[in-house]
């Protein structure tokens, strides 16, 4: 395969990463070769494990199998019973959160000079001179990291104070989760692209491959409003609201809204709980996107400049 190729198989295919992508439940074949099949995905690495069946990500029973495979794996690893099983995926379904595919994350932990501390059963409560100070216990540092998670697809751009028609924020637009036409454009805000932003594959996807397809997606807009001497282009509310009904459904079908993720906003407090990304895949959305453009922007409003004023005056 050339590089044109693989440019254009990743472009259109799911995730923005050649997977393998499996097409036969889980369900469906013998104990042992869905273990020799996750097996070959674990010695490989990378996401894709979770692509070695069709109904991983949509099926719990399914989904079952691939989680006890990978807490074996971990129990294997990590010689502390305790310890492995804090770090076991137990209370989501594999997938739902991020895949930890590093090489050698496991066998960190059994190191001497490593300790993993469950925040959740022993919360933090003072960050002190020496170090952190859990409801048990103080461990010294020398260097400390905070690392507590981020407001995902929507905290920057809310923190910018976006305003648009009448002086409505967009902050409070999103109040009760984001709305989006295409996870492009917004209704009420005219001009203003979100790259990648909710209601689109983000973070679901090689986000490279996502930008690149958004960046030329909104050049080639700018190009079509210039050649047709418009000004202005913003999505009707009908379209918003249709697209954000089939976000939601495609989302609904999957396993992902069970997990207490950053992609439903659950680290942020206060955030509405709402699955934010496309996960229908990046080949299907790229085509969603294209086909409005080649229907006239279809669900988007185009606005002319208004014709000046005539300022011309009678002479005596």
């Amino acid at each position: 395969m050339n590089r044109n190729e693989y440019r254009h198989r990743a472009r259109t295919s799911r995730t923005g990463i050649l997977h393998e992508w499996g097409t036969e439940s889980a369900l469906d074949v013998p104990p042992e070769e869905r273990d020799r099949a996750y097996e070959l995905r674990w010695q490989r690495g990378g996401l894709g494990f979770g692509a070695a069946f069709s109904d991983i990500g949509v099926n719990k029973e399914a989904n079952d199998t691939a989680a006890e495979f990978v807490r074996a794996k971990i129990c294997g690893i990590v010689r502390d019973r305790a310890v492995a099983e804090m770090l076991l995926p137990k209370d989501y379904p594999l997938g739902t959160k991020r895949l930890c595919v590093d090489t050698g994350y496991y066998a960190t932990f059994n190191r001497e000079n490593v300790t993993l501390v469950d925040v959740r059963s022993t919360p933090i409560e003072e960050i002190t001179p020496a170090g952190v100070r859990t409801s048990t216990a103080e461990y010294a540092v020398e260097s400390l990291v905070f690392a507590t998670g981020f407001d995902a697809m929507t905290g920057t751009l809310c923190s910018i104070d976006i305003r648009g028609r009448a002086g409505a924020a967009l902050k409070q637009k999103w109040s009760q989760g984001p709305r989006s036409y295409l996870g492009i454009m917004v209704a009420g805000f005219p001009n203003l692209f979100t790259i990648t932003g909710p209601g689109s594959p983000s973070v679901l996807s090689n986000m490279i491959v996502s930008i690149e397809q958004h960046v030329d997606w909104i050049a080639d807009c700018l190009a079509f409003l210039r050649q047709h001497r418009l000004t202005a282009i913003e999505p009707t509310v009908d379209a918003e609201n249709a697209w954000v009904a089939h976000v939601n459904e495609v989302a609904d079908s999957t396993l992902y809204p069970r997990a207490n993720s950053w992609y439903m906003g659950a680290n942020i407090p206060g955030k509405p709980r709402v699955f934010m990304p496309y996960v229908g895949g990046l080949g299907v959305y790229r085509q969603k996107c294209d086909e409005v453009a080649a229907n006239g922007y279809e669900g988007f409003t185009l606005a002319a400049p208004a014709p000046e004023a005539d300022r011309s005056v009678d002479r005596p």
